[in-house]
């Protein structure tokens, strides 16, 4: 069994946009434990063994979106999360089951979608605010 917490902080992360079909970045490491999760790239994390996985995610967006996880690059329609109005976080927490080694996941902007997505730098104050992806191997 393992777990993972990989954040952003805006700023200095997530600088741009992040345009329909492209993945948000979580470039720093928190807390881990086990092998079973670790870290590709800033945006892009492998799930070392087939299992069930709890994800939990939270991004600070400056508007109307969704945001949705991918299984090896593949967009999975049950797991796409938004909201309609406002500026505040879009949260996603759901059971993800792998059925292959080393697997990967990413948190993204759908393809298709009509806009890019802006991630709020220092919401509601002068600090950085953080953007989190949290995974749990469950078995």
């Amino acid at each position: 069994m393992g777990f993972a917490d990989f954040y952003a902080l805006m700023p200095p992360d997530n600088a741009t946009t992040v345009a329909p079909g492209a993945d948000v970045d979580f470039p720093r490491d928190g807390p881990t434990g086990g092998t079973s999760i670790t870290r590709l790239s800033a945006d892009s994390f492998q799930l070392g063994e087939p299992g069930t996985y709890l994800v939990w995610y939270q991004v600070n967006v400056n508007q109307a979106g969704q945001l949705v996880l991918t299984l090896d690059g593949t967009e999975q329609p049950a797991t796409v999360i938004g909201r309609a109005t406002g500026a505040s976080a879009i949260a996603g927490m759901m059971l993800i089951t792998t059925t292959a080694e080393n697997s990967v996941l990413t948190v993204r902007n759908p393809a298709g979608n009509p806009s890019a997505l802006i991630i709020t730098p220092s919401a509601g104050g002068t600090q950085a605010t953080s953007a989190h992806l949290v995974i749990l191997q469950l078995s």
